[in-house]
Parts: C-alpha cells; sequence; structure tokens
C-alpha cells in the first residue's frame, strides 16, 4: 500500500510539474518577450548589416510596404524578404550614426500564434505582423512610414 502512495505521490508531483512547464511556455509575457526579441533581431540585423541573422527574423512570405508622403502624394513600395536580405548583405553595416541607430520596440498584442508590434527609430517607425511559425516568431509583413 505504501508503494501505491508513494507511486501516486509522485506521479502526481509529475503531472503538477509538467502543468506548471505547460503554462510558463505558454505565458503570454514569454511570447511578447520572443516577438520582441524577434524584432530586435531584425533592426539590430539591418544595422550590423548581418544578412544571415535577419534571414532568421523573417517568414518566407514576408512582405514589406514603405510608404513615402511628397508633394502632397503617397508613394508606396514594397519589398520582399529575399530582397530585404539581398540589400542587407549588399549594403553591410548601416552607415547611420550609432548614435542615430536606435530601437523603441512596443508588442502591440499577442493572440495565439499571431502578433503586432511597433518600432520606431530615429528615421521611421514600422508597423509589423509576426505569426509562430515552426515554433519560432517570424515577422510577416511591415508597413514603414519615414520621419520627415
Amino acid at each position: 500500500m505504501k508503494r501505491h502512495a508513494l507511486g501516486f505521490c509522485l506521479f502526481s508531483l509529475l503531472c503538477v510539474s509538467f502543468a506548471a512547464t505547460a503554462r510558463q511556455v505558454n505565458n503570454p509575457r514569454n511570447e511578447s518577450q520572443a516577438v520582441r526579441a524577434t524584432v530586435a533581431d531584425y533592426i539590430e540585423s539591418y544595422y550590423a548589416g548581418d544578412a544571415v541573422r535577419m534571414e532568421k527574423s523573417l517568414h518566407p512570405h514576408y512582405l514589406k510596404h514603405v510608404i513615402k508622403t511628397s508633394d502632397g502624394s503617397l508613394k508606396m513600395t514594397e519589398k520582399s524578404g529575399l530582397q530585404m536580405v539581398q540589400d542587407v548583405r549588399t549594403q553591410g553595416p548601416s552607415d547611420l550614426p550609432k548614435s542615430e541607430q536606435t530601437e523603441q520596440i512596443t508588442v502591440l498584442d499577442v493572440s495565439e500564434d499571431m502578433a503586432s508590434a511597433k518600432l520606431v527609430t530615429s528615421h521611421w517607425i514600422d508597423y509589423m505582423t509576426l505569426a509562430k511559425w515552426n515554433g519560432e516568431w517570424k515577422i510577416v509583413s511591415v508597413v514603414l512610414k519615414e520621419n520627415d
């Protein structure tokens, strides 16, 4: 009887431990931190000219829309993930002074396997949509508005 009770106690402890670990893995705070880390990888790889790190932050269907306003008109261009990675690889580290290589990341929302974030730098603002893909957060889309 004592062995059966001991086995039951060990089994119960294992179940409680597993449940706590599952809650921690799916904890919204952990997810927000992971989203923030992906956005940081994106901007820091741009500043450093690190194409490999940039590529790791992007979903295969990544698309960026760049919005510019001048002379009262709206101009929009698009850039694929492949173009982003090639640009970073070709251009190398950013020529922005270190004092202007800033980043302010705000995770706006995380809902299961979707998230949205805002990245503010000294020269532009990015609104991002992210998706959890193969267990990792990836940037799916960016809308960039250049600061005037």
